[in-house]
């Protein structure tokens, strides 16, 4: 699978968590993006267009969990997937709801975040092709 122009966004408040994420997958192929707030995310979401957003569920200005349902509207067709460092079967259910491809618990092993990733892309790319 082809990891050029695929642009994603990654939602955490923890500078640590971005720069790791963001080395991880630019070493992967990977256009990157970050956000400390949903704030910032959404702001980012109107000047660009992102194939995947990891969205942290406890940002400083919002909910996680209400940050997804709002990138849903702004797009659709980009994957979510949730990740949080205190994880609750109440979250996993709501972020599920609200349209997340995936929930994560952190510390995220690198190999379980690439591979997720790689399979979500690939399966909106599969979704895409004509038949």
């Amino acid at each position: 699978m082809k990891t050029q122009n695929k642009n994603i966004l990654i939602i955490d408040d923890d500078k640590s968590v971005l720069n790791i994420f963001t080395r991880i997958l630019q070493k992967q192929g990977y256009n990157t993006d970050t956000a400390e707030t949903g704030q910032e995310a959404m702001e980012k979401l109107k000047n660009n267009k992102y194939q995947l957003a990891l969205v942290d569920i406890k940002l400083p200005d919002t909910n996680g969990v209400d940050l997804l349902a709002k990138m849903h509207q702004a797009q659709p067709n980009m994957i979510k997937i949730a990740v949080t460092g205190f994880p609750s079967l109440e979250d996993a259910t709501r972020v599920i709801d609200r349209g997340a491809a995936a929930y994560l618990v952190k510390p995220v092993k690198t190999e379980e975040l690439v591979k997720i990733i790689a399979e979500k892309l690939k399966a909106a790319d599969a979704s895409k092709r004509p038949t």
